[in-house]
């Protein structure tokens, strides 16, 4: 928009600054006005985008950037104030991230069981590697003391936490250091190594039912939130190697927008594991019970992508944050 008249321009919006001003100044908002402090931030938007483009005159920038940011800043405030907004997280936001990128996060997780099935394969046929890593008496104590005591060494909510800290720190890795993308292959490969070495050693040694006894409660959740960790890193990896129509930079902000999203849910996911690894893994329940249990939060955690995550899709969401909170990047731009 070319020779746009600076005064009238103001004259026909200065109400709608004026009203967003008075928005941010309100120290208790309804839910009616929050919304209306959303679409006129968004109005506002607009009009600081016009006037930077055609009339960039520097004080009316400024008070327009000024108040936008005090809008953003209200809004931000009176939406992750409220149940709401974590109930909209749970329900909408980290389903439709999983969903979204279902694709990447599941290839990880076909990959990494066939990985892991084809290692224990060789290692059951090639003994020499055991040998070379382990003498006879570290292997016996293995077999009979350390893996099963592994699970009841300390109190159940002390183990909880560790176990919850840990898978959590392997998970934020793999998302944090997905866009390098190989560091994710070597973490991956390495936890999934460790995991084939100590099953061909237990099914060697005919403590195959104890080895998927134990692992089986906890690990089919522990694990797959582990590879859906490692997948959306490698989503992260692929955002600026093939950006599509878009640049580089804006394919990997929005995929680490999401990838941050997902990291968040992930902590919640590896709590629920940590739990059952803590008090149900080493707990007198036979074993269908305690193998039942880990089909059960597995399957749950499916029903959440799939049922949950495809309906918040259809719904219109993304994983990514709302747009609301984004218009200033878009402004900046113009």
């Amino acid at each position: 928009m070319v020779g746009v008249d600076l005064d009238a321009y103001v004259l026909a919006h200065s109400h709608q600054w004026q009203r967003l001003d008075e928005l941010t100044r309100r120290p208790r908002l309804t839910g009616a006005e929050a919304d209306e402090l959303v679409e006129r931030y968004q109005q506002v938007a607009t009009h600081l985008s016009v006037v930077r483009t055609s009339a960039p005159d520097p004080t009316l920038v400024a008070h327009l950037s000024s108040l936008l940011a005090r809008a953003r800043n209200r809004a931000v405030g009176t939406r992750t104030s409220t149940w709401a907004g974590v109930r909209s997280f749970l329900l909408d936001r980290f389903p439709a991230a999983l969903y979204t990128m279902r694709w990447w996060w599941l290839g990880c997780v076909a990959g990494s069981v066939l990985v892991t099935a084809v290692m224990t394969w060789w290692l059951l046929g090639n003994p020499a590697v055991e040998q070379a890593m382990l003498s006879p008496a570290e292997v016996d104590q293995l077999v009979n003391n350390d893996f099963e005591g592994y699970y009841s060494e300390y109190a159940a909510s002390h183990f909880a936490a560790q176990v919850w800290i840990n898978n959590a720190w392997v998970a934020g890795l793999c998302i944090a250091l997905g866009v390098l993308g190989a560091p994710v292959v070597l973490l991956l490969f390495y936890n999934l190594a460790n995991l084939a070495v100590i099953g061909s050693i237990m099914i060697r040694n005919d403590r195959g039912d104890l080895f998927f006894g134990l692992i089986l409660p906890h690990g089919l959740l522990e694990l797959t939130a582990v590879f859906v960790a490692g997948g959306v890193g490698l989503r992260l990896f692929w955002s600026w190697v093939e950006p599509g129509d878009r640049t580089r930079a804006d394919a990997l902000a929005q995929a680490g927008r999401s990838a941050a999203t997902v990291a968040l849910g992930l902590v919640l996911v590896l709590l629920v594991s940590g739990v059952i690894e803590a008090f149900v893994t080493p707990s007198g329940l036979p074993t269908w019970a305690r193998v039942g249990i880990g089909v059960l939060a597995e399957l749950c955690f499916f029903a959440y992508v799939f049922v949950l995550g495809r309906n918040a899709v259809l719904r219109g969401h993304t994983g990514d944050v709302d747009r609301a909170l984004l218009e200033d990047t878009v402004v900046s731009r113009a």
